[in-house]
Formats: structure tokens, C-alpha cells, sequence
């Protein structure tokens, strides 16, 4: 089993899940860390992968590296977020058992599930419909790991988890205009327009899909203790249980930054699917749940984004 000696090799370690679990490791005093940048290793080159991890031979290997964004992003470049998933996971995943690694987590997102499934999201409804067409590239990439990591953990006896995760969000987000996801979108255009002076903020669609999300800090925490625990499931739903529709959380954001905005709904926009709610059980019956409050959490993020972006702004 793992413990604080073990070699962690933390794959995307730069972004918002990824920065999460580095501190989250790191507090826990795991110092034996493997740590490589985008431009130190490309993880879409098979030969580069495989010799990185035949050469370092981590005890462990997590694999928060992918090619993620929002609903314009998965639209309109759904080439890449299939092709590059694809690539990132297989070299990680075949790499690691071509190293002997034996523990391994690797991090989806609830837009696996089908689009109109019964909810909240068991993990049995995996392939039970069909999939959200606006990401379906992303979900399909995905869904193939899920499989990877089953099908070599039984057939290899190896400790292969998938750790399935509803909306994230947290310090060190992405908040650019075109590629971030719809909280971080919100936060963004909520702090331009009381920098701005604007009585509304513009949102996609009818304001009405339903959306549980959870910081990033409650997946890291969620990554180690799964790392540490031998489960019979290789597929494990990680959610907060907090969900809100996507004018709801604009609503939220604005009461705890004390403003009255108008909100603006765009209704030929693309609002992606109807509800995405997990069931967590099964991670609860393991002894894990999320512990960041949603109104702790949104302070997090908002301060991270007024000092990591808007001071830059102003430079």
C-alpha cells in the first residue's frame, strides 16, 4: 500500500484538480513526488511516456492531466478533446502497468453519463444511454478509460480506480471567456461587471440546467484516500451533493459578494444537459465525503480570481 515513502507521480499537476492534489499531498507530508510540466513531457508522445515511467517506476501514479473546457470548447474542437484524452490516458494507464506500477487513479467527470439519465447518477448507469452531443468526444475518451482501468485492474490484479467527479472548481481555475467551465465563467463575469459598472451579466441558455459541483480540494482529498484503499469497484462517483441551477449559483455568487445584478438569458445558447446529480454512496460506505461548504468554497475561488487575475489585469 501507499504511505509517505511512496514515489507519487502526479500527471497535469499545473491545473485546477491537478494544484489540488500537489498541496494536498504535500500537506499530508508526501514529499516523494514526480512532477513534469506540459513542456518537460508531452503525454500525448507514447515513447516519451513509456520511458518516463520505465525510468522513474512510480509507486503511484494520478492522473489529473486532460484537455478540458466548457461547453463552446468541447463543441467546436471535438477532434482535439477526443484524439488528446485518448493519447494523455492510454500512454498513462498501458505506461503504468508496462512499469509495474500498481496503484493508479484516474479522474473522469460526471459527463460520462448519459444525457437523460435517471437520477441522481448511479455508477451501474454507466453506458445506459445515450450521451450530451456537445461533449460527447470528451465523454466517449473518458468512458474509455473507465474501461482501461477496469479491464487491467481484473485482469492484471492491479489497483486501477476511477474516480468520477460532478462540476469542479477552486483555486487555480480557468476563467478564460471562451474555454472555462460555467462556474468560474460566472464568477467572471459577475466581478467584470461591478468592475465595469454593469447593472446584468449575460448567461448561455435558459438559466434552468441543474449542476452539483464541488472544489477541487475535496477531489484531492477524495484522489489520496482512494489511493490508500482496496476497493471491489474500479468506478467510483465523487460529488458534493450541492446542486443548484446555473442562474441559482449566479444568484449565490452575487449574495455573497453583496450585489444585485439583472441576469440576461441567452436562450440560443447552448445550455448542455437537462440535470447531472451524483450518487455518492457507494464512496460514503468506503468513509468518504465532501467537506468544503459551497459558500466557503465560492470565497476560495473568488479570492483566488480577484488576486491571481484581476491584480494582473490592473498591471
Amino acid at each position: 500500500m501507499i504511505n509517505k515513502k511512496s514515489k507519487i507521480y502526479v500527471a497535469g499537476h499545473k491545473g485546477l484538480v491537478g494544484s489540488a492534489i500537489l498541496r494536498k499531498l504535500r500537506s499530508k507530508k508526501y514529499f516523494n513526488l514526480l512532477l513534469k510540466t506540459r513542456k518537460q513531457l508531452d503525454l500525448t508522445n507514447q515513447l516519451k511516456v513509456f520511458n518516463f515511467l520505465k525510468k522513474n517506476k512510480p509507486d503511484a501514479v494520478i492522473i489529473a492531466a486532460a484537455k478540458v473546457g466548457g461547453i463552446q470548447a468541447n463543441n467546436k474542437n471535438k477532434a482535439e478533446f477526443i484524439y488528446d484524452n485518448l493519447a494523455i490516458q492510454n500512454n498513462l494507464i498501458h505506461g503504468s502497468f508496462k512499469a509495474g506500477v500498481k496503484n493508479l487513479i484516474f479522474l473522469g467527470s460526471s459527463c460520462v453519463y448519459p444525457r437523460d439519465c435517471k437520477q441522481p447518477i448511479k455508477e451501474e448507469y454507466l453506458l445506459s444511454g445515450y450521451l450530451e452531443k456537445t461533449n460527447e468526444p470528451y465523454a466517449i475518451a473518458k468512458i474509455a478509460g473507465v474501461h482501461m482501468c477496469s479491464s487491467y485492474s481484473n485482469q492484471y490484479n492491479l489497483n486501477y480506480k476511477c474516480l468520477m467527479p460532478c462540476n469542479s472548481y477552486g483555486i487555480n481555475d480557468n476563467y478564460d471567456q471562451n474555454t472555462s467551465h460555467f462556474l468560474p465563467a460566472l464568477i467572471r463575469k459577475i466581478i467584470h461587471a461591478l468592475k465595469n459598472n454593469k447593472d446584468h451579466i449575460k448567461i448561455w441558455g435558459s438559466g434552468k440546467p441543474l449542476r452539483e459541483v464541488i472544489i477541487s480540494d475535496d477531489i484531492a482529498e477524495a484522489c489520496i484516500f482512494f489511493l490508500r484503499k482496496k476497493t471491489k469497484e474500479s468506478l467510483i462517483n465523487i460529488g458534493s451533493g450541492v446542486e443548484k441551477s446555473i442562474n441559482d449559483y449566479a444568484k449565490f455568487i452575487m449574495k455573497y459578494l453583496k450585489l444585485k445584478l439583472k441576469i440576461v438569458n441567452q436562450k440560443n445558447k447552448l445550455e448542455g444537459t437537462p440535470r447531472k446529480l451524483l450518487d455518492s454512496s457507494l464512496a460514503k460506505k468506503y468513509g468518504w465525503k465532501a467537506s468544503v461548504s459551497l459558500e466557503d468554497g465560492i470565497g476560495f475561488a473568488i479570492n483566488d480570481f480577484i488576486k491571481n487575475f484581476i491584480q494582473n489585469e490592473i498591471k
